[in-house]
């Protein structure tokens, strides 16, 4: 379930009230007041709040917990398995009769008893198997329940590499790696918990791909192309049928003397940082084939 522009529609009264029951001095009270009906600015002019909290603030995040703090209550006096997080919570049931059921009846409460609205499009009734939160998803293993990431939190993912990797951005490698370390940082810590691990080396070996068909765009001109893979170590034939290929970058990016000449360590000289599990493979010497990235590590002398 997803509540609708929940911290837009936070009741002020209900929220002071239960405040009131904590809370025992008064000015406290009056200023939180003050905070919530602060308003905005919009064209010049203050507009005032009569229900919803600022957000932004570092206030805002625990008043509407504070506010949601009565539903999971209500969860838990009814014995209900369920994880919260801000505006956003999943119930587990065993059937789905029994799903919708809870489903109707917690409706009912959000919107009586709380005074908010339910987002009926992000809210439904499935199989948890299906089911997306915080980007994570379910899947059996050995007959144990694991954590993975959800496949929209990979599209999303890749989206945003090709934003940063895009080929006409007119920025050299060390801009677009610099870039890339900064999202990809906090992407591997935030999904560092999944235990569906393999998944790591395949956006590993895709990202890379990526990167060495940025430097072959780069390159531009056969002649270029040619001299930078002798210098990488390619034999004159080799650099010469490669650097006059017609194919597309895309397609030359995965072409095995073009991999070899520029292999994941390459990259990894260069600032690139991967997830563990990459640098795993690196530290291997032997040739590994690798479904997105063709070959990873320097082919053995």
């Amino acid at each position: 379930m997803d509540l609708s522009k929940f911290f837009d529609r936070v009741n002020h009264d209900r929220l002071m009230s239960r405040l009131a029951t904590r809370i025992k001095d008064k000015r406290v009270l009056k200023l939180i007041r003050k905070y919530l009906t602060a308003g905005t600015m919009i064209n010049g002019l203050v507009v005032f709040s009569t229900e919803g909290t600022p957000q932004g603030g570092p206030l805002s995040p625990l008043l509407s917990n504070i506010v949601l703090d009565e539903l999971d209550k209500e969860l838990e006096r009814r014995g209900l398995r369920f994880v919260r997080y801000a505006d956003d919570f999943v119930i587990y049931l065993k059937s789905k009769k029994a799903a919708q059921r809870v489903m109707e009846s917690i409706k009912r409460f959000i919107t009586l008893k709380l005074k908010l609205k339910v987002n009926e499009e992000k809210s439904s009734v499935g199989n948890a198997w299906r089911s997306k939160f915080l980007g994570f998803s379910f899947f059996k293993m050995d007959g144990q329940p694991k954590i993975r990431i959800h496949k929209k939190a990979i599209s999303r993912f890749k989206e945003r590499v090709r934003e940063l990797t895009h080929r006409s951005s007119g920025k050299s490698l060390s801009q677009v790696i610099y870039n890339l370390n900064l999202y990809l940082k906090g992407w591997w810590n935030y999904y560092g918990l999944t235990q569906g691990r393999a998944k790591f080396r395949s956006l590993n070996g895709w990202i890379l791909r990526r990167l060495r068909c940025l430097l072959w765009t780069q390159w531009k001109n056969p002649r270029t192309r040619v001299r930078n893979l002798l210098k990488l170590g390619i034999s004159r034939k080799n650099a010469f049928l490669c650097g006059n290929a017609r194919k597309k970058m895309w397609r030359m990016s995965r072409i095995k003397w073009v991999i070899i000449a520029m292999p994941n360590k390459y990259f990894l000289d260069r600032g690139f940082i991967p997830s563990w599990e990459l640098t795993c493979l690196i530290s291997r010497t032997a040739l590994v084939r690798d479904p997105y990235a063709g070959w990873c590590g320097r082919a053995p002398q």
